[in-house]
C-alpha cells in the first residue's frame, strides 16, 4: 500500500526546496527533545556478556506460524517472521529503545551520505568477513537486486513496500565489491531504513524466487545462528549457534521457535516455552505473572491504538464535526478501558507521528486532545447540528455515526461500547457494526464504507517515512474522486504534505524534529486520526534469562540472549 513517497515528494519539490532554507514556525525548544520517556522503553534484564552463561537451549513461543519466510514479502511481514529472522538475517543499522539507529558494524563498518547534490548519494562499506551460510560473501550485487526487487517497478513482486526504495534512483559497484554506491532521485533523511533486512541476491532475482523460495523454508543466513531443522508440519523452526560467524560468539547453543495448537500461558506454565509475547489479554497477563519461574517484562511497544475518523463520510465531512467528536471522547477513560489489568500507567499518545517512547516526542494535542463535551456540544451547535430532543439533528437528519469494527476483537467491542456511551452525551448517535474479520479491511477500511473505527498502526524508528502514505492528501482521479492509497481517513491538506515532506529531506535532526511536531500540529486539527496509546508489549519470561523480553523499539542482539544460571 505504501508506495507515494517519491511522487509526493515530485509534487512538492519546488515548494519543499523554498521551504527547506528556513522560515518554518517550530513548536517547541530543543530542551524539551532529550526529556526522559513519560512511559517505560525497554524491559529485557540488560546483563554484560561476559555475566551471561555460555550454552543452554531457549524455547521461544510464536503466535503463529506463517508459510512465507521472506519478510521482504508481503504475507512475511508479521511479528513471528521477525522474532526468527532477527536472529539469522543482516541488516546495516540497530534501534535503540528510543528509536535511535546505529551502524552495525557486523555487517557495515561505515554508512554515510558522500554526496547531496546533484543527487544524495549514500556509500556503504561492509565487512569483508560478511558472509552467507552458502559460503558466498555479501556485497554489493545483494544491495542492487534487493533496490530491483522492492522498487515497485515489476509488480510480479509481492513486496510489503516500496517506500524509500522506489526514491533510489540506482545502486552501482564502489571501489570493490564491497562498497555500494546507492544514488537517490530525491533527498531522503531515513535512508538508514534501507535493505532492513537484506536477503541474497538469488532471493531477489527474480519474482518466483521472491515469491516462492521462502515458502516453508529458510534456504540462506547470515548470522550468529544458522537453521538446523525446519518442520513446517510440527511448526517449529530450530536454530543452533553458527560456528562460521564472524562477530562475538552466540552465548546459546540454540533457539527453538515453536507455534502451539493449544494455549500459550499453558505451555508457558507447563515449562514448554521460556518466553513468549503475551499479548494484551489481562485475563493471560494474570496467568502468566503467576506461573512458575515467571517474570512478566513490559515496556511501551512498536504500534499506537487509534480512531479513524472518515472525512468522507456525510456524517463526518465538515471538520468541526471530526473536532467535536474528538474532544467528546476520553481518551483516557478509554486507555484505562482497554487496559484494564495490566499494571500500565494511562499516558495518552498525543503525536502522530512520534511515539511516547521515541527521541524527540511531545504532545500536540492541544484542546483538541482533552475531553471536554461541553465545548463538543457548542461546536456541533456552531456546525449547525441542534439538539431536537436527545439527539442532534441538521436539515432534518440525525446526526448518527456508524462504527465499523471486526468480529472476534474484545478491545474493539469495548470502545465501540464506550464511544456510544459518551457521544450520546452530546446527543450524538453511534451504531455498532460488527463485520467478518476477513472482510474488515478489505470491505470496509479501504472502501470507505464506515464513519468511525478502531485498529492499531505500526511505529517504527521512521517516523517520516513509516506514516506519510497515512497522512498524504488524496490524488484527484476521475471527476471528483480521489484516490487515496493508504490515508483510510480520506482527509489532508497540501500544507500537512508539505510539512511531511521537508520533514523527510532536511539532514538536521533536532530541524526533522521540528517540523515533524509542525506537521503534527496540522494533523490534530484535521482529525483524520485521533491517536489513543502506545500499546505496551508484555513478554513472559523464565526469571534467569537475560537481555530478552520487552524491547519496544530495540532491536534484540540474539549473541548476548542467554540464562544467567
Amino acid at each position: 500500500m505504501r508506495a507515494r513517497w517519491p511522487v509526493a515528494l515530485l509534487a512538492l519539490i519546488a515548494v519543499g526546496a523554498a521551504g527547506a532554507c528556513g522560515g518554518e514556525t517550530t513548536t517547541s525548544g530543543h530542551s524539551t527533545r532529550l526529556a526522559p520517556s513519560p512511559v517505560k522503553a525497554l524491559d529485557i534484564n540488560p546483563v554484560p556478556r561476559d555475566k551471561v552463561k555460555d550454552g543452554g537451549t531457549l524455547r521461544w513461543g510464536l503466535s503463529d506460524f506463517p508459510a512465507q519466510w521472506n519478510q521482504n514479502h508481503i504475507d512475511g511481514d508479521v511479528a513471528s517472521v521477525k522474532s526468527v529472522m532477527a536472529a539469522l538475517m543482516p541488516s546495516p543499522f540497530r534501534s535503540d529503545e528510543r528509536g535511535r539507529v546505529s551502524l552495525d558494524g557486523d555487517y557495515v563498518t561505515n554508512a554515510r551520505i558522500t554526496a547531496t547534490t546533484p543527487r544524495q548519494v549514500i556509500t556503504y562499506s561492509l565487512n569483508p568477513k560478511a558472509k552467507w551460510s552458502d559460503g558466498k560473501p555479501i556485497t554489493w550485487a545483494d544491495f542492487a537486486a534487493q533496490w530491483k526487487a522492492m522498487s515497485g517497478q515489476n509488480p510480479g513482486y509481492r513486496v510489503d513496500s516500496t517506500i524509500a526504495y522506489e526514491n533510489i534512483q540506482n545502486v552501482a559497484r564502489g571501489s570493490s565489491d564491497h562498497e555500494v554506491v546507492v544514488t537517490l532521485a530525491q533527498p531522503f533523511n531515513e535512508w538508514q531504513s534501507l535493505f532492513s533486512p537484506l536477503y541474497p541476491a538469488a532471493t531477489n532475482a527474480s519474482p518466483e524466487a521472491f515469491n516462492a523460495d521462502w515458502l516453508n523454508k529458510i534456504p540462506v543466513t547470515a548470522g550468529p545462528f544458522k537453521l538446523s531443522s525446519f518442520d513446517a508440519k510440527g511448526k517449529t523452526v530450530t536454530l543452533v549457534r553458527d560456528d562460521n560467524w564472524w562477530g562475538n560468539q552466540a552465548k546459546l547453543d540454540k533457539i527453538i521457535f515453536r507455534s502451539f495448537k493449544t494455549d500459550m500461558v499453558r505451555a508457558f506454565t507447563k515449562g514448554e516455552v521460556d518466553v513468549f509475547d503475551v499479548g494484551p489479554s489481562p485475563e493471560d497477563y494474570s496467568r502468566a505473572r503467576g506461573a512458575w519461574d515467571a517474570v512478566v517484562r513490559q515496556a511501551a511497544g512498536t504500534d499506537f491504538r487509534q480512531f479513524t475518523f472518515n472525512g468522507e463520510s456525510d456524517s463526518l465531512a465538515d471538520v468541526k464535526v471530526r473536532q467535536a467528536i474528538a474532544m467528546a471522547l476520553d481518551r483516557r477513560a478509554l486507555m484505562q478501558l482497554d487496559l484494564k489489568g495490566m499494571g500500565w500507567p494511562v499516558v495518552t499518545l498525543d503525536n502522530h507521528f512520534l511515539a511516547n517512547s521515541q527521541q524527540g516526542y511531545q504532545s500536540n494535542a492541544g484542546a483538541l486532545g482533552a475531553y471536554n463535551p461541553q465545548q463538543a456540544g457548542k461546536m456541533l451547535d456552531q456546525a449547525g447540528w441542534k439538539l431536537s430532543g436527545k439527539t442532534r439533528q441538521k436539515n432534518g437528519k440525525p446526526l448518527n455515526l456508524r462504527f465499523v469494527i471486526p468480529s472476534g476483537v474484545g478491545v474493539s467491542d469495548i470502545e465501540a461500547q464506550v464511544t456510544r456511551l459518551m457521544l450520546r452525551r452530546i446527543g450524538v448517535g453511534v451504531t455498532i457494526q460488527t463485520v467478518p474479520f476477513t472482510d474488515f479491511f478489505t470491505k470496509y477500511l479501504m472502501a470507505g464504507n464506515f464513519d468511525i473505527t478502531a485498529f492499531s498502526y505500526p511505529s517504527t524508528p521512521y517516523p517520516v517515512s513509516n506514516a506519510f502514505d497515512v497522512y498524504a492528501n488524496g490524488e484527484t482521479a476521475k471527476g471528483d474522486d480521489k484516490k487515496w492509497y493508504s490515508n483510510l481517513g480520506r482527509s489532508g491538506s497540501r500544507q500537512i504534505d508539505q510539512a511531511m515532506y521537508r520533514a523527510g529531506t532536511l539532514f538536521d535532526q533536532w530541524r526533522v524534529y521540528d517540523l515533524i511536531n509542525s506537521a503534527d500540529d496540522m494533523l490534530w486539527r484535521e482529525v483524520n486520526v485521533l491517536p489513543l496509546y502506545q500499546t505496551p508489549q508484555n513478554v513472559a519470561v523464565r526469571s534467569t534469562l537475560a537481555n530478552v523480553g520487552a524491547s519496544g523499539f530495540r532491536d534484540l542482539k540474539y549473541t548476548d540472549i542467554g540464562f544467567t544460571s
